[in-house]
């Protein structure tokens, strides 16, 4: 079976070597039989981020390289996943704020059949969080209740940068998602969910990243009005999905 693990960067020349030789170590340790494609999606980046992913093309045979102008990090995966035959797809972060060893557990659950996709999970009770500031984590708890009272789904999680995913499933999802930005993956979770798909949370050991890119506050407000679009009027296309499967 095929397994592809997406990398999305943006200006990541510091850590994106590392992360890519810690992909393919543990991989090779822990996920032998597989056919592993590590893919490097960069968005936009104007570092040497470039080059340094076309010279890790070079050094390994399991590495590929992309690279999209338009930046956004769930446009880089919605590309990358949308033309990808892989049986399993992931994606982390480059960081590896969320500690890689447990794909392998993660990839037991949707081969199994236990789930259609598999997310890492900061919020439940065996997880360790660590380096994160009591804001972050108002905000991360905050926005979980929110989606979860206004679509009553059952994962807690939705921004947290590890998931596995059968590809088969993705697919039937994947077309209907809009968000290009950090809005993709509640998105891609919510219409997952609403369209039958199993959901599972794993815990994860999770450090906090203190050179994150990420903007808090605008990332919240741009999550809010995505919630609020799918609220009134996005889940609609989950008739589509469910008239789809049901009739493949």
């Amino acid at each position: 079976m095929k397994l592809d693990i997406v990398i999305p960067v943006l200006n990541e020349e510091k850590s994106l070597s590392n992360c890519v030789a810690e992909v393919i170590n543990y991989c090779n340790s822990y996920l032998p039989s597989w056919d592993l494609g590590v893919v490097i999606a960069d968005n936009g980046s104007t570092d040497r981020t470039s080059e340094i992913g076309k010279c890790l093309v070079q050094m390994h045979p399991a590495v590929s390289y992309i690279r999209l102008e338009q930046r956004g990090r769930g446009r880089a995966l919605k590309h990358v996943w949308s033309k990808s035959d892989a049986d399993v797809v992931s994606y982390m972060d480059v960081d590896l704020s969320t500690d890689i060893r447990v794909l392998a557990a993660a990839v037991k659950q949707v081969v199994s059949n236990n789930c259609d996709i598999c997310i890492g999970s900061r919020l439940l009770s065996d997880s360790k969080v660590r380096n994160r500031s009591l804001r972050r984590g108002f905000i991360s708890r905050s926005y979980s209740l929110m989606f979860r009272v206004l679509f009553l789904v059952s994962f807690k999680d939705a921004q947290c940068g590890f998931k596995v995913m059968l590809r088969s499933s993705l697919d039937k999802v994947l077309p209907h998602v809009e968000d290009p930005g950090w809005f993709f993956d509640t998105e891609l979770l919510i219409l997952s969910e609403k369209s039958q798909y199993k959901i599972c949370e794993i815990p994860v050991i999770w450090t906090d990243d203190p050179d994150s890119k990420v903007n808090v506050m605008k990332t919240a407000w741009e999550d809010i009005k995505g919630l609020f679009r799918l609220r009134f009027g996005g889940l609609s296309v989950c008739k589509t999905i469910i008239s789809d499967r049901c009739s493949k």
